[in-house]
């Protein structure tokens, strides 16, 4: 460990985070994580916990760096929230107005859209769609936002939340061409170099070789697993920020001090930071069962609350081996920052609520007892899962293939994607390669029939069956899945 240690504030945060910290990590399998807790101005914990890397002994301090993912948002919406104050933005206006060849599926749609629908996940379409082609791409982002119009809609244009990162990616890209600076040059000059945040970087491009930075990890196979690196600054305005809690503090102390530096500074008008948090989307209208809040809405790249009669002001972010969630309570000058390295777990956000709690008033339930008792029963039928296709595959492996492997090979085509290969591997085995996703291929098994079981290179992309449609001898399509955490659903590729 290493940072400044809790001094002050309720009972559990002077004489318990430290070892609740250290438990919920063993009990969620975390590797290493950061915390950073903002109160009344000052900084009364920052401190690293755990390794940056299993079987290495560097540790974890408040300055080492994680993704923070989509905790960028706020960073995008407060440029925007920045120039509509200098009026050089309209949020209300077309994104045509900025964008003259911006579409979305539906014509009538792609003529009322505004820069406030783009930033605030009401597009109509699902959470997270399109994410398996736009995450790790090495698409332009130019050509991100023009197949959004093939994004088909599930929902009501305006009338759904369906949380959509390619639409910050469009205001990002209106950032830089209303501004004259890139989305990323705007950030740093805008935000981390008045605010201080000297270790804090905008893009991912080049992460990997930074001094002080965590290794990524999964447990989503059943068991520990480095990650690569992800690499998404073909979405930057939505996820690319890499920073550390030392850092976020600042960042917190400014939210919290209505636009202030930490110095005392006005960086910003208190209405840059109000546009931010104004409700424009409503999540939930009910009482939550676990935990004392009414009403969820989102504003542009923060979500709002009530917290015990508080607001509060939070975001999630998640990359792949990464999750982190900043919050902050104006109302109770209270900032809480939370940077983990390992993606398949729920501890990040259940010391939020355990600070909330602490610092607003509720009475003490162990958060993180309570969400691992339903995380168990996941994990069991997980490994259940994995057990019978295992089996499965092993099985299959003495049996005759019903078809030669080479019926399989070749180009397929999704309209979004575009074209993935199916090449032999070995002699019953496949593979497939995505040529705007470097670094991730898949293998393929056969189980039985036409059904194959899907690996992928990165395992935070998962392990699913794969489905061969087949017209007699005939390849028609593919169809494949990857983790819910990038894209729910599955995608049907057309052999070429």
């Amino acid at each position: 460990m290493a940072g400044a240690p809790a001094v002050n504030g309720p009972a559990f945060v002077r004489d318990s985070l430290d070892s609740y910290i250290r438990r919920g990590m063993k009990a969620w399998n975390i590797p290493g994580m950061a915390v950073a807790v903002v109160k009344d101005g000052k900084v009364v914990a920052s401190k690293g916990y755990g390794v940056r890397e299993v079987g290495k002994p560097e540790l974890v301090d408040d300055q080492t760096l994680f993704y923070i993912a989509s905790n960028s948002k706020l960073f995008t919406g407060m440029a925007v929230s920045e120039l509509v104050e200098q009026k050089k933005l309209n949020l209300d206006a077309k994104v045509t107005t900025y964008l003259p060849d911006f579409a979305l599926y539906d014509p009538t749609s792609s003529q009322l859209v505004t820069l406030r629908d783009v930033l605030s996940h009401r597009l109509g379409t699902k959470t997270f769609q399109g994410d398996f082609t736009f995450w790790n791409s090495d698409l332009p982002r130019a050509e991100i936002i023009r197949r959004m119009r093939l994004l088909k809609p599930v929902n009501q244009f305006r009338q759904e939340y369906g949380y959509c990162n390619a639409g910050f990616l469009t205001a990002g890209e209106i950032v830089g061409k209303v501004s004259g600076e890139p989305w990323e040059s705007f950030v740093t000059n805008h935000y981390f170099k008045p605010l201080g945040m000297t270790n804090s970087y905008a893009l991912t491009a080049g992460a990997e070789n930074r001094p002080n930075i965590a290794r990524p990890y999964t447990t989503g196979m059943g068991r520990l697993d480095k990650l690569p690196y992800d690499h998404v600054d073909a979405l930057a305005p939505a996820a690319s920020i890499v920073s550390c809690v030392g850092d976020l503090s600042k960042w917190l102390q400014f939210q919290l001090d209505s636009g202030k530096t930490a110095t005392g500074q006005r960086l910003l008008p208190w209405s840059v930071l109000q546009r931010t948090r104004d409700a424009n989307t409503l999540l939930s209208s009910r009482r939550s069962t676990r935990r004392p809040m009414h009403f969820v809405a989102y504003g542009l790249g923060i979500e709002t609350a009530d917290y015990n009669g508080k607001q509060i002001y939070w975001h999630t972010g998640g990359a792949d081996g990464f999750v982190s969630g900043t919050c902050f309570v104006p109302e109770a000058g209270l900032g809480i920052a939370i940077l983990t390295n390992q993606d398949n777990q729920a501890f990040f956000e259940c010391l939020r609520y355990q600070l909330l709690d602490a610092y607003l008033g509720v009475p003490y339930v162990d958060r993180s007892a309570q969400a691992l008792t339903l995380t168990r029963l996941g994990e069991a039928e997980d490994a259940r899962l994995r057990t019978a296709i295992a089996e499965r595959v092993a099985k299959a492996q003495k049996e005759k293939l019903p078809r030669k492997p080479t019926a399989f090979v070749g180009t397929y085509r999704h309209e979004l994607m575009g074209d993935i290969t199916v090449a032999t591997e070995g002699k019953r085995d496949l593979r497939i390669t995505f040529p705007h996703l470097p670094g991730i291929t898949a293998k393929l098994e056969w189980m039985t029939g036409d059904e194959w079981l899907l690996t992928y290179s990165n395992p935070a992309y998962g392990q699913f069956p794969a489905t061969f449609n087949m017209d007699g001898d005939a390849v028609k399509t593919l169809t494949i899945k990857v983790n819910d955490f990038l894209e729910y659903d599955p995608y049907t590729f057309a052999k070429q």
